[in-house]
């Protein structure tokens, strides 16, 4: 079996829904999928509830207890207003850049453009609106440092930013792979789907 081996009690992240935040595994079970060995685990997250996993599919992190989404190593306590650790240009890059994992060029090209595409799960409003800026600042509660409005502006600067990125990466991974191109697109969320469209018509 492939990666960590967790066990109940661990604290992991789910790198691919860091708004979830953290989660404590209840039960870890081993069993084979697709002829590998992996777990299927019961983990209690923060901000998600309870979810099943396996470790065949998701890529989780090892966490601490209580721990936040991202930035763990420089955030402040969960309690304490994001602004007392930062000034605010640091505040607004956190909240509106475009997450490592979509533009890390140690990460492969189709990896990269998934990742950028996922971002279009959030939709700026309600409940998606505070999944957002959890992910971005690792706060369970984003509203504790910023009010709604303020976060739908950070957010329509975050989609900017996004489809300043995507247009690059997609034609990057058009040009050098047009079928896996074609398929993320049509796994894409709709939000995202609208946005290639529109980079197709702009050429």
């Amino acid at each position: 079996m492939a990666g960590e081996i967790w066990k109940s009690g661990d604290w992991v992240m789910h790198s691919g829904r860091p708004e979830w935040g953290s989660g404590q595994v209840s039960t870890a079970e081993t069993l084979v999928q697709n002829g590998q060995k992996c777990q299927r685990l019961v983990v209690r997250f923060d901000r998600a509830g309870t979810k099943t996993l396996s470790t065949a599919y998701a890529d989780l992190r090892a966490s601490v207890a209580g721990g936040k989404a991202s930035y763990a190593e420089t955030k402040p306590a969960e309690d304490e207003p994001l602004t007392a650790a930062f000034d605010l240009a640091q505040v607004v890059k956190a909240l509106s850049g475009v997450p490592e994992a979509a533009t890390d060029p140690f990460v492969s090209l189709p990896k990269r453009v998934e990742t950028t595409l996922n971002l279009y799960r959030f939709t700026g409003t309600g409940s998606s609106l505070l999944d957002w800026a959890a992910m971005q600042t690792g706060l369970k509660d984003p509203l504790s440092a910023f009010n709604r409005h303020e976060l739908e502006q950070h957010f329509q600067t975050f989609r900017t930013n996004v489809e300043v990125h995507l247009r690059k990466v997609w034609r990057d991974l058009r040009r050098a792979d047009p079928a896996a191109a074609s398929k993320l697109e049509a796994a894409a969320p709709p939000d995202a789907r609208y946005a290639l469209r529109r980079i197709h018509t702009l050429g």
